[in-house]
């Protein structure tokens, strides 16, 4: 092949056998990502027939990893992290710090040294965010209490890995790196304070101009009415601030991308800029990965099969069980520590930026990198199965275990209302499930009007901060009868259902009309199939979203054309006699 054709071969078999092998992967109900690193195995050196151009596959990777963490900047939300912080940011630091810890055991075991270890042990500690998500959706469990409380878990995992990818190249000779020092280097607490001080300026400038000149400018380019041109704008300034970054202030691509997207999403313009985006992300994702699976050497599998072993016990094993007992630590339910231990059963792309990150930097050898490959591709293809066995695993657990049932029905301070809670609340009180957006606002013209109210909240730390703003509020799920008698549903006079639960609507009606038949409802649903069953049903009062967003806009324009006041009829004679 001739040079100068090198990148469209590269890109057209990428693209091709990444189609076919990811197409297969989805009908095997596998992630597509196992088939996107399998194809980079395929053209890879490491076995026969076309090879594709390392160099050239190397740089679309590092496209794909500015999109890559664009993308995760673009959907980090501080709101749906301090929401959980509670669990996430303790429960995540020390997940990481003891999944590190075990990695760095097995490699030194292996006899490694400290650099390799440190970079290896890193590498298996972190999942895999993009998996995770995609894990939730088909679950449609990404919104729910065990849902929020995972993917915020591994996005103080981002952020932690973001800072390591800081600090590993001023730290990397001390480490036994092998990258020569730089002639005028100085002393190390000088070099980190320097890189340091580099980001600091970055993300200074990105906090305080970006977050003006970035909206402004997707203003600017959306007046124009050009969808090409909206599309340009959001790629060329994730990939020019993170190239930006790097040659100014020798902040790494990645770093640079995440507070591209971080800052993004300032705008009124960024679920637009997501959806623009996504199409492009998605495909040099699908090289990254591509590129990724290109430097495995699949004789790892054959010559090292116990390392392989050992790889996969601390990803499935060793950091499950870490999970597992932080979540119960705090009291949580034994189905969500089933949950976050499923969701960080599995490592990604931050793992593979670190293990690239520790090559180039001379720490972590070629066979450390196939290492954590094959872990990445075996922990991926059997994550789908890790949460499919939850609810039988919780149902067997519950079932054969006695300390299983007490951790899970043991007293929750917040699954109670407190004795000092004032008469008013107990009696002709509204119950309010649910305290998202449509709940909030609820309780708000409650409260602005005097009309006692409880709420009722699966999320802990939300009732938590509920009760410190003197909100009477009780923990748990509506569903379960026992949450609505502690709301005191028996001798409320209205039960408002606002959580996004279309599963559970109708059980929390049930319950609620068997514990007090004479109650007002008003219900929420998602589906104007539903709607009408509820009405049928004469339950009570069923609001379906779409349908009072188009009440709401056609009052609106009906009574922007409605005529000041009908003539009458008198009027009308006498302005036949004018006429």
């Amino acid at each position: 092949m001739e040079h100068s054709t090198s990148l469209i071969a590269t890109i057209a078999v990428a693209f091709g056998v990444a189609l076919i092998l990811g197409f297969a992967a989805e009908r095997l109900k596998v992630p597509a990502l196992v088939g996107y690193l399998a194809a980079g195995i395929l053209i890879g050196p490491a076995t026969p027939g076309f090879v594709a151009d390392a160099d050239t596959a190397s740089q679309l990777s590092e496209i794909g990893v500015m999109l890559l963490m664009f993308g995760v900047g673009l959907h980090f939300s501080l709101d749906d992290l301090l929401a959980v912080k509670r669990i996430a940011l303790p429960g995540a630091i020390v997940q990481l710090g003891l999944a590190t810890l075990l990695g760095m055991a097995m490699a030194s075991w292996w006899g490694w040294s400290l650099g390799a270890a440190l970079i290896f042990g890193l590498s298996l500690s972190v999942a895999s965010t993009v998996v995770l998500v995609k894990a939730l959706e088909s679950r449609g469990v990404l919104e729910t209490m065990n849902g929020r409380i995972a993917v915020g878990w591994l996005v103080v995992e981002d952020l932690a890995t973001v800072l390591v990818l800081v600090l590993l190249p001023p730290l990397a000779e001390v480490l036994g790196g092998s990258t020569a020092p730089a002639a005028d280097a100085g002393p190390l607490w000088r070099t980190i304070g320097k890189t340091l001080l580099e980001i600091s300026v970055f993300i200074a400038i990105m906090w305080i101009a970006g977050r003006r000149a970035l909206p402004w400018l997707l203003w600017q380019i959306a007046r124009t009415g050009s969808r090409e041109l909206f599309t340009l704008a959001v790629i060329a300034a994730a990939i020019s601030i993170a190239y930006g970054a790097a040659a100014l202030f020798n902040v790494s691509f990645a770093l640079g991308a995440f507070f591209a997207g971080m800052v993004m999403r300032e705008s009124e313009f960024s679920h637009r800029a997501a959806a623009e985006s996504l199409p492009l992300r998605d495909a040099f994702a699908v090289l990254f990965f591509v590129a990724v699976g290109m430097l495995f050497d699949p004789a790892v599998l054959v010559e090292k099969p116990w390392h392989v072993l050992g790889v996969i016990a601390i990803i499935i094993v060793g950091k499950s069980i870490a999970a597992m007992g932080l979540v119960l630590a705090f009291r949580y339910p034994l189905n969500t520590s089933l949950t976050v231990a499923a969701s960080l059963a599995q490592i990604g792309e931050f793992s593979f930026i670190l293990a690239g990150l520790g090559m180039s930097l001379g720490l972590l050898p070629a066979e450390g990198q196939s290492l954590v490959l094959a872990g990445a591709l075996i922990s991926i293809a059997l994550n789908p199965v890790i949460f499919a066995a939850i609810s039988p695993a919780t149902a067997w657990i519950l079932r054969h275990s006695a300390m299983a049932r007490r951790l899970e029905h043991r007293p929750d301070p917040f699954a109670e209302l407190p004795l000092s809670t004032e008469r008013r609340y107990l009696k002709g009180q509204v119950v309010v499930v649910g305290y998202g957006r449509v709940g909030r606002r609820i309780a708000e013209a409650l409260r602005a009007r005097g009309i006692p109210y409880v709420v009722a909240e699966r999320d802990r730390e939300r009732v938590e901060w509920l009760r410190k703003h003197d909100v009477v509020a009780v923990s748990g799920d509506a569903a379960d009868p026992a949450v609505l008698i502690q709301a005191h549903i028996a001798d409320a006079a209205m039960l408002v259902i606002a959580a996004p639960d279309p599963v559970n609507v109708r059980k929390m009606a049930e319950t609620a009309r068997t514990l007090n038949p004479r109650i007002e409802m008003v219900l929420r649903t998602h589906s104007d199939h539903e709607a009408q069953l509820l009405r049928r049903e004469d339950i009570g009062a069923v609001f379906f979203g779409e349908e009072e967003l188009a009440k709401g806009m056609m009052s609106h324009v009906l009574q922007r054309f409605a005529p000041a006041a009908s003539p009458r009829p008198q009027d009308q004679g006498a302005r036949a006699d004018i006429h």
